[in-house]
């Protein structure tokens, strides 16, 4: 093939790639976040249900076998059905990746936080497979809730930056609203660390035969749920203020104090009902979506400078 020819194939190939973002892309990026969203349930269903341990090896489920065999239990599907997650969001990640390439220059922001995706799927992956490789050590296994807690962060920092103008951006609260701000996202991640835990410590641990990290499981309910009522305290500051000085967190803050008004409920119901499966499972995706809202609200402290100068 002569290099004209060459040049001829790959000019429509680039042509097909979107110069500005548009539906295409939004759609591609709502697909990455549910996806990191939805393996945290998928986890969670594999911790919950025993299946941790479902496949034994990494990454073949078995020695001799890549998929589950007939001779293993209904766990090693469910661990299988997880490990498969893991592809299917490579593939978004990838697709993304591919679909914002002739952004890289004009929209740079958007470029690296796919690539940060991208980068974390393969990552998470590798995390995963140390999981299996520790037997399901349960600070391994924290961590690697914790990594699909914060791809969620990263796919929902992506969503927000897709529907901001480029260039500089400039604070759009007064200064002691932002300062208070990232003084709740701190309480928040004390929280969740917390959680991960007393999640260790507790009766779910993958699989019958894993130990747990050592703590007391009923003590540190009760530290996780200290920071968590302080987080909410400061939620409630936050919301009132947004919602008197009409700023442009609102929407959001208030989305955020819904979630963890909830998610104290499912943590109340739980604590009391011998820490139900499904309700542990949804605790573990409302935190995810918390974090989530969480990173929205703290990327609209700020706004482009021009339209902020316009107004």
């Amino acid at each position: 093939m002569s290099a004209s020819s060459t040049t001829d194939t790959v000019a429509p190939a680039r042509g097909w790639l979107p110069t500005r973002i548009y539906g295409r892309v939004r759609a591609l990026a709502w697909a990455n976040f549910v996806g990191n969203v939805v393996i945290i349930a998928t986890g969670g269903a594999v911790r919950l249900t025993g299946s941790g341990l479902g496949c034994p090896t990494w990454p073949t489920c078995t020695p001799d076998s890549l998929v589950p065999t007939e001779e293993l239990s209904y766990h090693s599907i469910i661990e299988f059905g997880n490990r498969l997650m893991s592809p299917v969001l490579g593939l978004l990640a990838l697709a993304l990746l591919v679909l914002v390439w002739r952004l890289r220059t004009a929209r740079r922001d958007v470029f690296v936080l796919s690539w940060i995706i991208m980068g974390g799927i393969l990552a998470q992956a590798l995390v995963g497979g140390i999981t299996v490789w520790t037997g399901l050590n349960p600070f391994i296994v924290g961590f690697h809730y914790v990594a699909s807690l914060t791809l969620v962060c990263v796919t929902a920092a992506l969503l927000v930056r897709l529907h901001t103008e480029p260039g500089p951006r400039v604070r759009a609260v007064p200064r002691w609203y932002a300062i208070a701000t990232h003084v709740t996202t701190l309480v928040l991640a004390v929280t969740i660390v917390f959680g991960v835990l007393t999640t260790g410590a507790g009766p779910h641990s993958g699989d019958a035969a894993v130990g747990r990290n050592g703590f007391d499981a009923e003590v540190l309910e009760h530290v996780h749920a200290w920071p968590g009522y302080i987080l909410l305290a400061l939620t409630v500051v936050l919301t009132v203020v947004a919602w008197r000085s009409s700023l442009p967190t609102r929407p959001w803050i208030t989305a955020l104090l819904g979630v963890e008004l909830v998610q104290i409920a499912v943590g109340i119901y739980q604590a009391r009902n011998g820490l139900p499966e499904l309700a542990v499972g949804v605790h573990m995706v409302l935190a995810a979506l918390t974090a989530a809202a969480m990173t929205v609200v703290v990327l609209r402290l700020k706004a482009p400078a021009a339209h902020t100068a316009g107004s």
